[in-house]
């Protein structure tokens, strides 16, 4: 009995595991023919130029051209929102990547700050339906975001433009696939109408 329920287990496992690879859909990391735009805050710039640079340089490592990418500079975080949306609404980005560095300090000014910028960021991406990356570190001590732009955590500029990457191609993957179906659904209803109208 446990012989056969062990190999029902693993046969279970496999079709699930070959059914949920041919469900799947995922964006490639590829940037050939995608324009993006990058937000960076000035402020904390030793922290922020490390992500831009990084960024960018992950972009160009994907195959995007240097010309299809625009780098928008703001005061500081809390301004990344606004220029981000500004970005999106224009239609000639297929993600935007948000970048900046919060530094927590003795008030509470750093988690509205920090709080507010991460909902503006996704309520940009949500409205307009382009995907951003988020790349702002909110970190307690400088230590912690110079580990996060280069050093010991890697550089989340990076990170951020591999993520708009992969959800730009990721939505040109799902808005092909919607085509389709609808492709399919109209050549189904034209020869339904097409068979009902010979019958008659």
């Amino acid at each position: 009995m446990k012989a056969n329920s062990s190999r029902s287990h693993r046969e279970t496992e496999k079709v699930n595991e070959e059914t949920l690879r041919k469900r799947s859909l995922a964006g490639e990391l590829n940037a050939t023919g995608c324009r993006f735009g990058i937000v960076v805050s000035r402020f904390n710039e030793f922290i922020t130029e490390r992500l831009l640079r990084s960024a960018y340089d992950g972009l160009i490592r994907s195959g995007a051209r240097e010309k299809d990418i625009q780098i928008v500079r703001t005061p500081g975080s809390f301004e990344i929102p606004s220029a981000a949306r500004t970005l999106a609404e224009t239609g000639n980005y297929d993600a935007i990547i948000c970048l900046g560095c919060l530094l927590r300090g003795d008030t509470a000014h750093y988690d509205v700050i920090a709080n507010e910028v991460t909902r503006g960021i996704g309520q940009s991406a949500q409205e307009t339906g382009v995907p951003h990356a988020f790349g702002v570190l909110t970190c307690d001590t400088l230590e912690q975001a110079i580990d996060r732009a280069g050093l010991k955590m890697g550089n989340k500029g990076f990170e951020a433009a591999l993520a708009a990457v992969e959800m730009a191609n990721l939505k040109k993957a799902v808005s092909s696939q919607l085509s389709a179906i609808s492709r399919t659904k109209t050549k189904a209803k034209t020869r339904t109408a097409r068979s009902k109208r010979k019958k008659s």
